[in-house]
C-alpha cells in the first residue's frame, strides 16, 4: 500500500495542572494516558477522522493497546510538547508518541497505542482499516 506523501503529525503543548500530580509533584503514570488522548484528538482532527466522523462513518475505534515508557517524570506546572504520529493504518491505526520539555526538548516519556475499526451496527472488528480511512489519508480515491 502506498505511503502518504507525509505521516500525519502534530504536536500539542501542555501544562501539567495540580490535580495530575502526586504527593511529590511527579505527574501520576494513569494521567499520561489523557495526555496521549488530547494530542491523539489533534492528530485524528488534523485529516479529517475525528471521532465524530468515525462515528458517523459507521466505526468505533477502540483502544486495544497502550505502552508506555517512562524516560523522567513530569512535574507540576511543567511545560510539554506531546507528540503524535500516524505509523500504521492498513489494519489498524498505531500512533506514536513523544513527550518532551518543551523548554529544553528532552525526552520524558514514549509511547503508543493501536485502536481498530469495529463496526458500529454489528460489533465487528474489522481484519483491515476501512476505505473512509484510506480516503482521509489520501491513499484512496
Amino acid at each position: 500500500m502506498a505511503m502518504p506523501a507525509q505521516l500525519p503529525e502534530v504536536a500539542v503543548d501542555l501544562e501539567v495542572p495540580f490535580y495530575d500530580v502526586d504527593m511529590m509533584q511527579i505527574v501520576w503514570h494513569g494521567n499520561y494516558a489523557r495526555y496521549l488522548e488530547v494530542a491523539r484528538c489533534a492528530l485524528l482532527d488534523s485529516f479529517g477522522y475525528g471521532y465524530a466522523e468515525m462515528r458517523q462513518s459507521g466505526f468505533a475505534w477502540p483502544v486495544i493497546d497502550m505502552r508506555l515508557r517512562y524516560v523522567k517524570p513530569c512535574r507540576f506546572q511543567q511545560k510539554i510538547r506531546v507528540k503524535a504520529t500516524l505509523a500504521e493504518w492498513e489494519y489498524r491505526l498505531r500512533i506514536n508518541y513523544l513527550v518532551t520539555d518543551l523548554a529544553t526538548g528532552e525526552r520524558l516519556t514514549k509511547a503508543r497505542t493501536d485502536q481498530v475499526a469495529v463496526d458500529i451496527k454489528t460489533g465487528e472488528m474489522r481484519l483491515a482499516s476501512p476505505p473512509i480511512l484510506l480516503q482521509k489519508l489520501g491513499l484512496a480515491p
